[in-house]
This record gives C-alpha cells, structure tokens and sequence, in this order.
C-alpha cells in the first residue's frame, strides 16, 4: 500500500511538473540552456556594441549610496558586469517565463547593503521608476519580485508585474524595464521602452 502510494506520488510530480513546463516555459540562457535557480548569471544586452552588462552604480550626483542596478558602458573590453542569482518566488528549479522571482547580485558593496533589486518611488521628473539595491527582500511585498518576458523578436526582457496582483483592483502600474541615461550613467527603469537582454553562465 505504501509502495502505491509513493508510486502515484511520484505521478502525480510529474504531471505537476510536465503542466509547469508547458504553461510557463523556462527561460533560456545564451546557450540555450534553462536558467536555473541558485546559479549565477551575466546579464548582457541581446544587441551587441551597445553597452556592458548590468551591474551596481550610484547616482553620480555626490552620493554614493544608495546603489541602483544600471549597466556597465561600452569601452574597448566590455565588461559582463556583476554577476547575479535568480530566486523562483514559488519554489522551482528553474526560472520561468512571466514568472515572479527575486534577483540579485553577487558579493557585497561598499554601502554594506542588500543586493536585491527593488522597485523604489517613481521619479518626478522623469515618471520613471528606479530600480535599486537597498533592503533585503521582504517575503510579503511584490517590491522585490520580478519577471521575465519574450518580446515579439524572441528576445528577453524584465518586467515589474508580480503574479500575486493579476486581479487586484485597482489594477497596479506595471512596468518594463529599459535603459536611460542620467548624469553619465545608465539606470535600469520601468515604465520606460523595454531594453532586451540575454543571460550567460558565470
């Protein structure tokens, strides 16, 4: 009996798991290989002779921190940037498509503080929202949970919509993530045109 119940268990995980996989496909690193949970990864421009990859910088506007997630610039050897850990928000071994996850980068800063992306305050000026490394993640909020879709030309990008808000009303100011230029620097944003990236095992 208890043989029959572990074989029907063990049924039932692969069901589970084949429904996942056609439901929410896995993301696919440069190699074309699914991005897995726990491993680290460069995030680099799908287009080439445009910039580095992405990574933490501050401001330029006197202060150091906080720090912001922004992408390295183009120079003579491009940089990969900081590499980063993506973390499933409902427990998988891979990352999924549109699926929420936590990312965030590798080592530690001189600001002696999380490295965990985060959607901070829309900016004024700019009606775009930073994306900044603050605070560690705090299980309940969405601030720290993000997603990654294709686009039309197959290509990826991040995107702020956390599964947990399909439904709610009123219905939350999503956004995708895309690339300015301020003071020098390049900052990952929302609510901005989307920059496409792929992703390459450390």
């Amino acid at each position: 009996m208890l043989r029959l119940i572990g074989s029907l268990s063990f049924i039932w995980l692969l069901m589970a798991t084949s429904t996942m996989a056609q439901t929410w496909p896995p993301v696919l690193d440069a190699d074309g290989q699914p991005l897995r949970s726990g491993v680290e990864y460069y995030v680099l421009p799908a287009v080439t002779d445009v910039a580095g990859g992405l990574t933490l910088v501050n401001l330029n506007n006197g202060s150091i921190c906080p720090l912001f997630v922004g992408q390295k610039p183009l120079a003579p050897v491009v940089s990969r940037g900081t590499s980063v850990i993506f973390t499933p928000r409902v427990a998988d071994t891979v990352v999924r498509e549109t699926r929420d996850f936590t990312v965030a980068f590798t080592g530690v800063t001189i600001c002696a503080q999380s490295t965990a992306w985060r959607v901070g305050e829309r900016n004024p000026e700019t009606r775009r929202r930073y994306i900044l490394a603050e605070r560690d993640p705090i299980p309940s909020s969405n601030a720290w949970h993000f997603n990654i879709v294709k686009n039309d030309q197959g290509l990826y990008n991040f995107q702020w919509c956390p599964n947990r808000l399909i439904g709610v009303r009123p219905k939350p100011l999503c956004g995708d993530a895309g690339i300015v230029v301020e003071n020098e620097r390049r900052l990952l944003v929302l609510d901005g045109p989307a920059f496409p990236f792929i992703f390459r095992r450390a």
